[in-house]
């Protein structure tokens, strides 16, 4: 069964409830296998059979619940169309072809096509590109960038809210001063007069059914969804004050004293604390902000042997691109001309530019230095290492970390226990004292003191900061399953070629078997011509050897790889192999002590001895070393003194593995060991008890990377292993794993301060609502006799505490020592 992956952005959530209606109500759905709502993020994460349910069937579920999804729309014309059924064959290749398009109408006679898309998933490159192959032509002019349609959406949400509630404030304050300065008593009798209580009432009105209709609306989708949020508890507290005033007023056999001004501000209070919150969420979201800022809007190109400028969405694999100093590079691709360093601080966290020279790539968003360049583009749009990393980091925001499951379970009951709470308050403080009054502002207060949304927030605002940090760094966590389980490794596995050393191994020694008279020029044409098949690091060593030496190379037949031994072939009639000593141990006669002495030595210099052989007869040994990376001892050397054991896991003989093992620093080395065991290697640990972090590059890495509790890809590995890992260290530097762990440890430890207070807060501030504290008579009369106006203050700032907390890890040092 195909699944596709759909990300909603979602307007309109008020909390954590808001988006585990939206969760349920898209599961109800057939075909949805998955469905996250994130309500920091405020997007759904839905896979799903395209086959059972469209992306639109999706936007219409969430728009039933009672929110809306941020879409894009655009026209354009659409040429080649002869009939009607070509019109109908366009709409197909744009709605059902397109994943992300919501809605496609083509009109035959205008020949135009609208469409309806999420602009997070689609561009209007992909739509030109469904036309033009289903066979027709699409002439899109760009006209601002779709994706601004979210953000346009999310700016209006605020604004609405904005008036609303400067709508609140305008009339709930003199309403308050108005009525503490008539119940202090600080204005004249006139004030108890009938009349003044009917222009409290005018001055609430609007407040309540202005600034706080939202509540309402959405307290009654929550409600007919079977569920009940954050806004049935606004809803129920401030209508009861709203009402009870209101009766007091018509009927004044009731009493006197109304409470206008406790539901006026109440509402405006809490509508001031979610504009702070929104506002604060945002800035949670800078770095994939800063991130998508980094893509120019325009290219320069050279078609034609004229050079145009044109929008980045225009530009093809294979097209000529030429970058200016100081330019952004637009697209990823290979140097064809020209020399510079490029500064990929953005990509690698790296501060000091690479130089770039013919052949070399180049990514786009990073800046062009002093040089001019160009270069072939080979991956554009969403195949950008800057379009991935931002949908790394967006799938990352948007995944739930394991611990947020207990938040989940409290809030999913949470409204429903503090409506239960507040009524069995009033009810005993009626029984208690007798007085409707009293039992109603206790029973308010509770009401609108009590917060799911800090919980709901406690964990994705941190993962949405700590992954955004990380992005920054270039350390990209694939979702928050592995942040958090980076805090809990015990043992990191090392893998040697390439991640501690620099990966590039070199020909060191040729050393001929001269009494066979083999000459170091024979030795190495014959290893080099056999090693033509392989794509081993070692074997790439020789070819380039002896590319640097001139050695013409003879052309090689039946050619054969010996799984982790080495390789064979038939070079000019000559049966040759390459490869370990130990491949060729059985072979009596072959080495001499003599030769294993040698051997011996070479390795113990940290040095790999490739044996070369022709039949039955010793060609000679060729020595071959990798460099260690220098940054690669002082990163073992952090990870020890986080208290993390280190484990370099090696195909290499022992003794070279020792020799780099030592220079590296690390606890234990383990060599000579198949690529097949390194999984093996690692589930033994696993087995042990340790949790085990796997860091590596190569394809022989990928299954141990999948069997470790996380997997660490150095960026410069291979595309199976950074798919594979769970953590993508874009500098290719081995300090990217401790500089990682730092920051998951940051992260759960915002998290577990948020949930902390976020449990503390409602634990204990409920009860004070309630009265709890009324008996002790040495307590302030504000906490003895909590006033639903301070609990809506209380309520309305405790998520933006949260929030604020979360924004403290972009602050979190997490520096190479």
């Amino acid at each position: 069964m195909t699944q596709n992956t759909l990300t909603l952005p979602i307007t309109g959530m008020t909390c954590a409830n808001c988006a585990m209606n939206i969760t349920r109500g898209l599961k109800k759905l057939s075909g949805v296998d998955e469905a996250n709502v994130n309500f920091a993020t405020e997007q759904a994460s839905v896979t799903f059979d395209p086959k059972s349910v469209s992306s639109a069937d999706l936007i219409r579920q969430v728009e039933k619940i009672g929110f809306k999804v941020a879409t894009a729309h655009i026209d354009f014309a659409v040429t080649g169309m002869s009939c009607a059924n070509c019109a109908m064959n366009v709409e197909r290749a744009l709605g059902k072809k397109v994943p992300g398009v919501v809605d496609a109408a083509v009109n035959f006679a205008a020949e135009r096509a609208s469409v309806e898309f999420l602009p997070a998933m689609v561009t209007p490159d992909d739509l030109a590109a469904a036309v033009e192959k289903a066979g027709f032509g699409a002439l899109i002019q760009q006209q601002g960038d779709p994706a601004d349609a979210e953000a346009e959406a999310r700016r209006e949400e605020i604004a609405n809210q904005t008036r609303k509630f400067m709508v609140g404030a305008g009339f709930a304050l003199p309403l308050f001063l108005l009525s503490m300065a008539r119940d202090f008593g600080l204005i004249g009798t006139w004030s108890h007069q009938l009349w003044v209580n009917w222009l409290f009432l005018l001055l609430a009105t609007p407040v309540q059914f202005y600034t706080g209709w939202d509540y309402y609306v959405s307290g009654l989708k929550s409600l007919r969804n079977k569920s009940a949020n954050m806004d049935v508890l606004v809803a129920l507290g401030s209508s009861t004050a709203y009402f009870y005033s209101l009766a007091v007023l018509l009927l004044s056999s009731v009493g006197g004293h109304v409470y206008f001004e406790t539901s006026a501000v109440i509402i405006t209070l809490i509508k001031m604390g979610k504009l702070l919150e929104a506002r604060s969420k945002g800035k949670t979201g800078n770095a994939i902000r800063k991130l998508m800022g980094l893509r120019p809007k325009t290219a320069t190109v050279i078609r034609d042997d004229q050079e145009l400028e044109i929008p980045i969405e225009q530009v093809r694999k294979g097209d000529r691109v030429r970058v200016r100093p100081g330019e952004r590079i637009p697209v990823d691709g290979l140097v064809d001309q020209g020399a510079s360093a490029v500064d990929e601080s953005m990509l690698t966290g790296e501060s000091i530019p690479v130089d770039k020279k013919m052949g070399d790539t180049v990514a786009a968003g990073t800046i062009n230095g002093q040089g001019t360049l160009i270069f072939t583009a080979t991956r554009v749009g969403r195949e950008t290492a800057l379009a991935q990393i931002i949908r790394l980091v967006q799938e990352a925001q948007g995944s739930k970390a394991p611990i947020q499951a207990l938040a989940d379970r409290v809030a999913a009951v949470f409204v429903p226990a503090i409506i239960l709470i507040a009524v069995l308050v009033f009810a005993i403080w009626w029984w208690a004292v007798g007085d409707f009054v009293t039992a109603m502002i206790r029973m308010v207060a509770v009401l609108v003191i009590a917060c799911p949304c800090a919980l709901g927030l406690a964990t994705p605002t941190a993962i949405m900061a700590g992954t955004g940090k990380g992005a920054e760094g270039g350390m990209l966590f694939k979702n928050s399953r592995a942040l958090e389980g980076a805090t809990h490794l015990t043992t990191v596995v090392l893998d040697k070629t390439g991640t501690i050393t620099q990966g590039k191994p070199m020909v060191i020694d040729l050393i001929p078997n001269r009494s066979e008279g083999v000459t170091e020029e024979d030795l190495l044409r014959l290893s080099a011509s056999v090693e033509q098949g392989s794509e081993h690091p070692l074997g790439r060593a020789v070819i380039e050897k002896a590319k640097l030496s001139g050695v013409t190379l003879f052309s090689a037949e039946a050619f054969v790889a010996h799984g982790g031994d080495g390789v064979s072939a038939e070079v000019n009639g000559r049966d040759i192999r390459v490869g370990k000593p130990g491949w060729f141990g059985d072979q009596v006669g072959l080495i001499s002590e003599q030769t294993i002495d040698r051997i011996s030595g070479l390795q113990a210099q940290g040095k790999t001895v490739m044996v070369a052989a022709d039949a039955n007869t010793l060609l000679g040994l060729i020595g071959v070393a990798d460099q260690i990376k220098p940054d690669s001892p002082p990163a073992v050397e952090r990870l020890k003194k986080m208290g993390l054991e280190t484990v370099m896991l090696t195909g290499d003989n022992r003794q070279a593995a020792e020799t780099i093992g030592r220079e590296a620093g690390v606890d234990l080395v383990e060599a000579e060991v198949r690529p097949e065991e390194k999984a093996a290697r690692v589930k033994a640990l696993q087995t042990a008890g340790k949790r085990v972090a796997m860091v590596g590059d190569g394809i022989n890495d990928a299954p141990a990377l999948a069997q470790a509790d996380v997997g660490f890809a150095i960026g410069s590995g291979t595309d199976v292993a950074i798919e594979t890992a769970d953590v993508i260290l874009a500098a290719g530097s081995l300090n990217g794993v401790p500089r990682s762990i730092t920051l998951s440890r940051a992260t759960m430890a915002t998290i577990r301060q948020n949930l902390f207070w976020a449990f503390f807060y409602n634990a204990v501030l409920i009860p004070v609502a309630a009265g709890a504290l009324y008996p002790f008579e040495t307590l302030p009369m504000v906490l003895r006799q909590l006033h639903p106006i301070l609990a809506a203050l209380a309520m309305a700032f405790s998520s933006i505490s949260v929030v604020s907390n979360s924004l403290r890890l972009y602050r979190t040092k997490i520096s190479d020592r």
